[in-house]
């Protein structure tokens, strides 16, 4: 009995196969930058600034994101968060895109809030709300939108988000009463995606948490945790990014979404994914795409679709979420910026 289990017990993995298991997205950074300096190595240099650079500027809105997430769970406060998230569906999705559509995160640095709520219990659908309006609109982007784009341009974008949360927010409700999405989160994150679905037995809070040493550990093991894991994940994908940007000419996608009509409305709702650089970069894309004769519905679609999928975004949504969740994430934010963008379209034309 011995040696049979013995025989069948697993191969205990290698130092290489524990270190790719780990440390897999590091490497896979570290393996592109590498190929590039062998190859190119003026593109390698421009990469790994182009990345610093693109973390920095995110990380006030991590570090916040991530204090809140950390604060939370050490006092206990997310139990009061998730009662909060109770009450009738249709206002907690109101509020979820309200407070996306408003907040100052950007997509990737709203991911740790995210995790954090969905593992506290709150309902997914609320949170999809507020995930799916948060890449596209904040305080900044709306003031540097009206002045690229014009005050009736940002007005419809701060619009979109906000319709674009409600929109998903409901149809997750709509899934999830018919026992669907469970457990959104993947293994190892949050609570593992277990108890997502229900919010959890109510625990005291202890504000001042760090007179506990529990406590104290607890926040600093999460925020440690959750720093480590956006750090691998945006490193790759603004290094992906950098390359997008090098080698996408602009012409490119000048060219691809020039017209009026339909079917430039569909082609930007799907040009958007793949070609959407950033938030700021877009603006005087789309500013430029519609002075050579770009229906601005087209250019609200470019602009919805790319920020809820660009590749930060999307790289940071599934990492954290079960495919299911990812894939449906996908499918809401296109077939909504295809909706809003036909909705400018046809008020433009009133």
């Amino acid at each position: 009995m011995t040696e049979q289990t013995t025989c069948c017990a697993p191969k205990p993995a290698s130092p290489l196969q524990r270190l790719w298991s780990e440390h897999r997205i590091w490497l896979i950074s570290a393996l592109i930058l590498l190929i590039l300096a062998i190859f190119d190595t003026a593109q390698a240099m421009q990469s790994a600034t182009f990345t610093a650079k693109a973390l920095l500027h995110t990380a006030p809105y991590l570090i916040l994101s991530i204090g809140i997430a950390a604060w939370a769970g050490a006092t206990g406060a997310d139990n009061l968060i998730a009662r909060a998230f109770t009450g009738a569906p249709a206002l907690m999705i109101l509020l979820g895109a309200l407070a996306g559509g408003l907040s100052p995160f950007c997509s990737c640095g709203v991911i740790p809030l995210i995790a954090a709520l969905l593992a506290m219990g709150v309902p997914l659908s609320a949170v999809m709300a507020f995930w799916l309006a948060s890449p596209i609109m904040d305080p900044s982007m709306f003031v540097l939108t009206t002045g690229v784009l014009g005050l009736q341009f940002a007005v419809a974008k701060t619009a979109a988000a906000i319709g674009l949360g409600v929109f998903g927010g409901t149809v997750v409700h709509l899934l999830a009463r018919g026992g669907g999405l469970a457990n959104p989160l993947r293994e190892g994150i949050g609570n593992g995606g277990c108890g997502a679905s229900t919010v959890r037995a109510p625990k005291p809070v202890v504000w001042r948490f760090w007179q506990d040493a529990e406590r104290l550990q607890k926040f600093a093991r999460v925020a440690w945790d959750t720093t480590l894991f956006l750090a691998k994940w945006l490193t790759l994908a603004f290094l992906i990014e950098s390359l997008m940007l090098a080698w996408i000419p602009a012409e490119t996608v000048t060219a691809t979404l020039g017209g009026t009509g339909l079917l430039p409305i569909i082609s930007a709702t799907l040009v958007g994914v793949p070609a959407y650089l950033n938030g700021y970069a877009a603006l005087p894309l789309v500013g430029g795409l519609i002075e050579q004769g770009m229906a601005p519905g087209a250019g609200l679609a470019f602009l919805v679709a790319g920020g809820v999928t660009s590749i930060p975004a999307a790289m940071a949504v599934w990492a954290l979420a079960r495919p299911p969740v990812f894939a449906l994430y996908i499918a809401l934010s296109l077939s909504g910026a295809f909706a809003v963008g036909l909705l400018f379209q046809l008020w433009q034309m009133v």
